[in-house]
């Protein structure tokens, strides 16, 4: 009892002082009142000397606590579910740190612990307003429950074995980020990583994963493109060589728009429903992936953030911003899912939209113009690492 009291209180002092220590750097002040509450931390540390990490996760630099219990974590550590978790925690920290460190301002990302009543919840990064991102959104969610009939027709059409007659009890964890550069030569890029389970009235449990990362640039730069499908690659190699291709075109369909006749962006690799090898191999793919998102987009960041724009530019930027939104709230598959789910946080599912964006009537682009060169592709994909031959 006294260990378990120590070792949620020494957790609990640790947030508080990395997340004080993160307000007070925006003010450039160092307050020695952290000294002593690192005094304090240290004193509870000794109660549990091996509980800075779990599975090699050091917990402490995660954005906030996770959603789930920590001692219910680290008992059910070789659950998937508890791994799925504890690996989202960690994608989102290391990627909202990479962020802010482009920043040129000092922009943080604004952290919401949410609880959800119906079961589970989650953690919404945000950072709005910044000098290098207008917004940008890093979520996670944890939630369980009972799954809508509405769901599990849609899931039964996809070809998952599920119970007839009703709700059925439900489990799904998953990482989504969605990033809105100013400059409009940093292109936009989302990706979600996610693990899902269903349980049938028999007690049969289906599960899967699902997810992908893909980049919807304003101004083609070929090099750029290149780089970010050749960082995917690498990642889907290391599991499956046939991944990536069977990968880069699913995502080519899934985020086409057909009332328009294009592609939101260049591409990427998206999944869903994955099952297969086996649940470990499966994991260990979403794992590579998700880890290759910093790799193949902060360089892209640092390499435009600071390339010069006029008005018209920015102006194509938000036109092309209001394509995102449409695909978005028609097809995304995630955001149905998100609105159909009882108690549904209606922010963090929505936090995927623009702060700006514009709708033109009739707007072309020049022919032969760099707009244009970018509607190109966008009409017909391109095999950017030149395999498909």
């Amino acid at each position: 009892m006294v260990f378990n009291v120590c070792h949620k209180t020494w957790h609990r002092i640790r947030f508080v002082v990395n997340y004080h220590r993160r307000e007070e750097c925006k003010l450039g002040i160092v307050n020695r009142s952290m000294q002593a509450a690192g005094v304090l931390a240290g004193m509870f540390s000794i109660f549990s000397p091996s509980k800075d990490s779990l599975d090699g996760l050091e917990i402490e630099k995660f954005m906030t606590e996770p959603v789930s219990n920590m001692e219910k974590l680290e008992k059910h550590r070789t659950n998937m579910q508890a791994r799925m978790e504890l690996l989202i925690m960690k994608i989102q920290a290391d990627f909202c740190r990479a962020l802010e460190a482009e920043e040129q301002d000092g922009s943080k990302f604004r952290i919401d612990r949410w609880l959800r009543k119906e079961g589970g919840g989650g953690v919404s990064c945000i950072l709005e307003d910044g000098q290098v991102f207008e917004k940008a959104g890093v979520n996670i969610s944890v939630v369980h429950g009972s799954l809508p009939t509405e769901a599990i027709k849609q899931m039964r059409a996809r070809g998952k074995k599920l119970s007839e007659g009703g709700p059925l009890p439900f489990f799904a964890t998953g990482i989504s980020a969605v990033i809105h550069p100013r400059n409009p030569y940093v292109p936009t890029i989302h990706f979600n990583y996610r693990y899902f389970e269903v349980t049938n009235t028999d007690g049969s449990v289906e599960w899967w994963f699902g997810g992908g990362t893909d980049l919807t640039p304003y101004y083609l730069n070929e090099s750029d493109a290149v780089h970010f499908h050749k960082e995917l690659k690498t990642a889907c190699d290391v599991n499956n060589k046939s991944y990536y291709p069977k990968f880069k075109k699913w995502c080519d369909d899934y985020f086409f728009i057909p009332h328009r006749g294009e592609r939101r962006g260049i591409g990427g690799i998206f999944f869903d429903d994955l099952d297969e090898p086996n649940q470990e191999e499966a994991f260990q793919f979403a794992n590579s992936c998700a880890e290759a998102v910093i790799p193949s987009y902060i360089p892209l960041v640092q390499k435009h953030k600071n390339d010069g724009y006029g008005y018209s530019e920015r102006q194509w930027q938000l036109l092309r911003r209001g394509r995102y939104v449409e695909f978005n709230l028609v097809y995304d598959r995630g955001t149905k899912f998100g609105l159909l789910t009882p108690g549904a946080r209606i922010e963090s599912i929505l936090m995927s939209l623009p702060l700006t964006a514009k709708w033109q009537y009739m707007h072309k682009p020049e022919p032969g113009s760099e707009e244009d060169k970018l509607m190109s592709v966008l009409r017909e994909p391109k095999d950017w690492l030149k395999i498909e031959a």
